[in-house]
């Protein structure tokens, strides 16, 4: 295996991809063959059955009715199975998949093995159930996945698209989110602690430096002070965290700025464990409190100066995402400040993208169906009203943070075992590995945007000092053009 002009990296902050996890996959798709398919197919289709082909213009319609789905389907899946990789500059071993895993299951044995490589959906999908196994560490053989996965739209993920996911995405109901977000954060606490360590946040954490190995806690420890420094939080702000999780971030702010802290979470045990955290670290039941609520009963009327949301828009759903931003606009002050931080995916993106976004769907956050480009979500944010004052792309710094996620589960895997089960670890171990990666080269990203309202009275200059971005740190003093 050679490539001339991929190198990869050797930082201690993250887990550094091998030469073949540099490898592009599939991204063929156009919409212009897409369109020129679902346009033509009815009307081949009409001039060939009989009892049609005589039909006008109402019969055509007809037609493609019927034929618009399939059409659609068969693209989608021939050009996931067919389309050539993005580039070819990486050189793929080629090694038989033998040397990667081993197939336990009978009828799954005959369909793979040498070079004949198997669908990554079937592939995880048997591996949480014993079917499969992996020679060495789940990450370590998903890094060599070009060489023995395809990442093609089988059958089960079209029935998954159809009977599941766009469902969920059209429906969004309070009574779904409530039923999906309690069915997985109240699991227990202690199966999060077991990854997610003492901090126990359940979002990126930042590097600061990617030439040392900074721990968990201290990439969240850098989070939580640059998130309260883009508010920049002052003794008396009144802070409302939407989707505060186990409540660190209003624990730490209330007691470190001295703000009027209140975290909403649907999540009981969340609620139960912020609550104690808050007065575990000395802050008053009155200065700071997790109210266990929807976002869409936090009361109509009341106002902050200062909101955050970290990673929770994602389970607002597209077809409430614009309400959403519409609802914490109303929330917030017309001086107040506005830290959104949400994950999303590349709008180049290859199939295996999409691929490892339904699995999280399915396996991982169900009903999280709203993570877009960031294009996207700064037109939602800017169609609410907002105006965007800073954007940080945290991809990488996810990547770094999932790693140590990673390392954490593998290492209280008897744990895991006992009480969950070996179903549960696999599913979990998949999830953190694949997720490294993801982050990592760009698949899925995290964008941390700094907002406030749009309007001619906000003094935008109050936010200079804090505008982190252009306060840039030289080398060496530049010389002047005269």
């Amino acid at each position: 295996m050679s490539s001339t002009t991929v190198k990869p990296t050797d930082y201690p902050a993250i887990k550094n991809a091998p030469l073949v996890g540099l490898a592009e996959g599939n991204g063929s798709f156009s919409n212009y063959h897409l369109a020129f398919l679902v346009v033509v197919v009815p009307y081949v289709v009409k001039s060939l059955i009989p009892f049609v082909k005589n039909g006008g213009f109402k019969t055509y319609l007809f037609v493609a009715l019927l034929t618009g789905v399939p059409t659609t389907v068969a693209y989608w899946a021939f050009m996931s199975a067919y389309g050539g990789r993005k580039n070819e500059k990486v050189i793929l071993p080629g090694k038989d998949i033998e040397e990667y895993i081993t197939i336990n299951d009978p009828e799954l044995k005959k369909l793979y093995s040498g070079k004949q490589k198997i669908p990554m959906q079937v592939f995880h999908d048997a591996y949480f159930e014993g079917k499969i196994d992996v020679k060495g560490d789940i990450l370590d053989i998903l890094e060599q996945r070009h060489d023995w996965a395809k990442f093609n739209f089988t059958f089960e993920l079209f029935k998954y698209v159809f009977c599941n996911f766009l469902p969920e995405v059209i429906v969004h109901s309070q009574s779904q989110d409530e039923e999906q977000v309690r069915g997985h954060y109240d699991r227990g606490d202690d199966f999060y602690e077991w990854f997610l360590g003492p901090r126990m946040i359940y979002t990126s954490g930042v590097i600061l430096n990617p030439d040392v190995e900074e721990t968990l806690e201290e990439l969240q420890d850098n989070k939580l002070a640059i998130v309260c420094n883009k508010l920049d939080l002052q003794p008396g702000d009144r802070l409302l965290d939407i989707g505060c999780g186990w409540g660190t971030l209003v624990a730490y702010a209330a007691k470190n700025y001295g703000v009027d802290a209140t975290g909403v979470t649907l999540g009981r045990n969340q609620t139960k464990f912020g609550t104690e955290r808050i007065a575990k670290n000395g802050v008053p039941a009155e200065q700071a409190r997790i109210l266990c609520c929807d976002y869409r009963e936090i009361p109509a009327g009341t106002t902050y100066n200062k909101i955050v949301s970290l990673e929770m828009a994602e389970h607002v759903g597209v077809r409430r995402y614009g309400e959403y931003l519409r609802q914490v606009y109303d929330l917030l002050d017309d001086d107040g400040t506005f830290v959104f931080q949400v994950a999303g995916f590349r709008p180049s993106w290859q199939y295996e993208d999409l691929i490892w976004g339904l699995f999280m769907n399915k396996y991982v956050f169900p009903g999280a169906d709203a993570s877009c480009s960031l294009g996207w979500v700064i037109n939602q944010l800017e169609s609410a009203g907002f105006e965007v004052k800073n954007v940080d792309v945290l991809g990488v710094h996810y990547s770094a943070t999932l790693y140590r996620w990673y390392k954490n589960w593998l290492a209280n895997k008897e744990k895991v075992l006992e009480k969950y089960g070996e179903t549960w670890f696999r599913t979990w171990s998949y999830f953190l590995g694949s997720a490294t990666i993801a982050s990592r080269q760009g698949s899925a990203s995290v964008f941390q945007l700094t907002l406030h309202k749009n309007l001619n009275a906000y003094h935008r200059i109050n936010g200079v000092k804090n505008h982190a971005s252009i306060h840039v740190k030289l080398d060496k003093e530049p010389s002047l053009i005269e």
